[in-house]
């Protein structure tokens, strides 16, 4: 999964240059980082719907919708999947792999990530 994920980033950072006109990518990039948000939030809600209506095939191609969108996202905030899979990394030696961050340590996330929350906010 993981070169999977780093051909579809590779492909978005390659399309981010293109022209509008001709690249779906190119005009997420264009239209800025609130667009790019909403649709990734949109993709995540359609795979959450098709889930509760246990429509298999609709969770698979949302899916990768959302991995799309969040390659996206990653590029405009200059992540990589490499930065995101040694978090996956980090949190499972830390908790396990099928584990998510305590509540208490969302606190500490929320410092880590500081720089990013002003940059959000400078672009409001």
């Amino acid at each position: 999964m993981t070169d999977s994920l780093d051909r579809l980033f590779a492909a978005v950072q390659e399309a981010r240059d293109r022209s509008p006109s001709v690249s779906r990518t190119s005009k997420l990039f264009r239209d800025g980082v609130q667009k790019m948000a909403k649709k990734l939030a949109e993709e995540a809600i359609e795979v959450g719907l098709d889930a509760m209506q246990m429509n298999r095939e609709s969770v698979i191609l949302e899916s990768a919708d959302v991995l799309y969108h969040l390659a996206v996202i990653w590029a405009e905030c200059g992540v990589s999947p490499s930065d995101v899979m040694n978090e996956i990394d980090r949190r499972e030696r830390v908790y396990g792999i099928a584990e998510k961050l305590p509540k208490q340590a969302s606190a500490a996330q929320m410092r880590r990530m500081t720089p990013w929350a002003t940059r959000r906010k400078a672009l409001s």
